[in-house]
């Protein structure tokens, strides 16, 4: 029986900082359909005023703020809306204080943010050990990887595996990625996400700082978390134990399954394809289907197409960004904010055609060389953030020059 049953007086209340973005809209897709579970405490938007008055109009959270407010504004949905649960989904390091004070106040926190982690995971970590806060991943491979440690040893693992769709570019070659367009980079064959994550995708960028995620959340060094290009994406993660025993998680790549585990844990929501049709226009427009028949993710079923599942090393010389994101996690401190945050700069930059896709990975390699490295204290990983942004910036208007 659920913590948090039909009773209005007892259900989970949800704040969401970043509920305008592609996260935040799919969360409030599944608290929709879920009324008797769920109760919107606050929203947190970016720019988008006019989807923020709309979800406020629909959910009546008792804060919202945008982008206008600041990381004040975040602080006082994360805090004084006194949710149960935060949904942490902006982009980058806006939020840090928001959701650190938040955790210190023992609230549970679920993880959207890569950068949350991989800049300042030793500090959210060791300050929710402290307080009692649970942090549930998101990602639908960190969500996987999750699930599929409940109930394990963490000492029994052997490796973490995850699983990368390869994006756009799994079969080009180095010398059309270097030139590819913004549109190219856009097109990812399974899921659909925000710019910057998508981009991310196309430079297996995700999957590095994925990489410094997992070893972060669950305790495991990076040459322990490996990776696996599988196109279909339907196997989001594999744990690999000591016994040689492996389990995996297969779901549909839908982002409101992991979503939803993550706002109901440790209990699983019933599917809410039906119940949300009368609210897709609002929330997710042409929501991706949330599920698959079990027999066809398993191959067989009777009389229709075998579903294959393919597997293979990711390449390196390609995708130099998933290097970069190993070498950052072995030097730890401050290094993976440097990466997070040149990354940030050489995506923007890339979107807003200053500079080509293939001289991401150049941007970030440098600001990493350049940066002083230090430990991984809240005010190191700020100035660390601030010094990659300006640093990497620099290195744009010297691509920009030449």
């Amino acid at each position: 029986m659920s913590a948090y049953g039909t009773n209005a007086n007892r259900t989970k209340r949800v704040a969401i900082l970043g509920s305008t973005g592609s996260i935040g809209t799919q969360a409030l897709d599944v608290i929709a359909a879920h009324p008797d579970r769920f109760t919107v405490a606050g929203l947190a938007a970016g720019r988008n005023l006019r989807l923020l008055h709309e979800q406020c109009a629909r959910f009546t959270p008792e804060i919202a703020t945008s982008a206008a407010d600041g990381p004040q504004g975040l602080l006082r949905v994360a805090v004084e809306s006194r949710p149960d649960l935060v949904l942490a989904a902006t982009d980058g390091a806006v939020a840090f204080d928001a959701v650190l004070a938040a955790i210190e106040r023992g609230t549970d926190i679920a993880v959207a943010n890569k950068e949350l982690i991989v800049a300042a995971g030793e500090v959210m970590l060791a300050a929710a050990a402290r307080s009692g806060s649970r942090l549930l991943p998101v990602d639908s491979e960190h969500s996987a990887l999750f699930q599929c440690l409940v109930g394990e040893d963490r000492a029994a693992v052997a490796a973490l595996i995850l699983t990368a769709s390869g994006g756009p570019f799994r079969r080009a070659s180095a010398a059309e990625m270097a030139e590819a367009t913004l549109e190219q980079a856009l097109r990812h064959p399974t899921w659909r996400m925000g710019t910057k994550n998508t981009i991310d995708s196309a430079t297996l960028m995700n999957k590095g700082l994925e990489v410094i995620e997992a070893a972060r959340l669950f305790e495991q060094p990076g040459e322990r978390v490996l990776v696996a290009i599988h196109p279909q994406s339907i196997a989001h993660a594999f744990v690999w134990f000591r016994d040689g025993s492996v389990k995996g998680q297969l779901c549909a790549p839908d982002m409101r399954l992991p979503i939803g585990y993550a706002l109901s844990y440790p209990d699983r929501l019933p599917t809410f394809r039906q119940a949300q049709r009368d609210t897709r226009e609002l929330c997710h427009p042409e929501p991706v289907e949330g599920s698959l028949d079990p027999l066809r993710i398993l191959g067989a079923q009777p009389g229709a197409a075998e579903l294959r599942y393919e597997f293979e090393r990711p390449d390196l010389e390609r995708f130099p960004c998933l290097g970069l994101a190993y070498e950052a996690l072995a030097r730890g401190g401050t290094a993976p904010a440097v990466l997070s945050a040149a990354n940030e700069v050489a995506v923007r930059s890339f979107v807003e055609g200053k500079v080509r896709f293939g001289e991401i990975a150049r941007i970030i390699e440098r600001t990493l060389q350049r940066v002083a490295h230090r430990d991984a204290t809240l005010t190191h990983i700020r100035e660390a953030d601030s010094d990659a942004r300006l640093l990497a910036a620099e290195y744009v208007e010297d691509i920009k020059c030449t």
